[in-house]
């Protein structure tokens, strides 16, 4: 996707900080109740540590929102029902549920988040860019996850559902947000150009979430 010429207005741009920064205080709360599903106590400790970072991810987010002139709060706000409703509905039963919800949720919202970035100033695109999961956080949910359909083939079939699900639900809120938040969707069309190449952008995002599936051993 090509940047726009145009520079974003600062409301749109708070507005996105404010939906990532929202999502990274959840995964703050989720993987550390995760990090309690752990096998044992050096996979807990690994997902606890990772909990940390998403905090500290959350702080450097408001800082910047505050420095723009908003309110972190407030530009939270708009968020909380469409991502609280997404992982109420998806609480994961299990560690391989879990790892599944961490892979498959955080790298769509990770692709979403990449393309976006392209459209902003270079200070708030490289702040989204690095505040994105890293291929450690990638690499440890991958491998938990090969190790665990090598040893038992008869589990990828029910993850593989329950990624499925976890894509519909996603899907769902994502429109949600979408209708609901002028602001980010103007960001999102303007940058874009128009509707057509929001629909190219949601088809990459499906293509980078298939070739994760087919990666992790969960095609469908």
């Amino acid at each position: 996707m090509a940047s726009h010429p145009l520079s974003p207005s600062t409301e749109s741009v708070t507005a996105l900080l404010g939906m990532l920064a929202y999502g990274e205080l959840v995964a703050f709360d989720r993987t550390a109740v995760d990090a309690r599903l752990a096998p044992d106590l050096p996979r807990r400790a690994r997902l606890s540590a990772m909990a940390a970072v998403e905090i500290a991810n959350y702080e450097r987010l408001t800082a910047r929102i505050t420095e723009l002139g908003g309110s972190p709060e407030l530009e939270m706000k708009p968020f909380v029902g469409a991502i609280d409703a997404f992982h109420n509905s998806t609480a994961p039963r299990d560690w391989l549920e879990g790892l599944v919800k961490a892979y498959v949720g955080d790298g769509i919202a990770d692709d979403f988040f990449r393309e976006v970035a392209t459209l902003l100033d270079p200070i708030d695109r490289e702040l989204v860019l690095d505040v994105l999961h890293n291929d450690e956080h990638n690499d440890f949910a991958v491998e938990e996850l090969q190790s665990a359909i090598e040893a038992d083939p008869a589990v990828a079939n029910r993850l593989a559902l329950w990624a499925r699900r976890l894509v519909g639900e996603a899907l769902s809120q994502a429109q949600r947000v979408a209708a609901e938040d002028d602001a980010l969707t103007g960001l999102i069309v303007a940058g874009t150009g128009d509707l057509h190449k929001v629909g190219e952008l949601i088809k990459r995002l499906m293509q980078a979430h298939a070739d994760r599936m087919t990666t992790v051993g969960l095609s469908n």
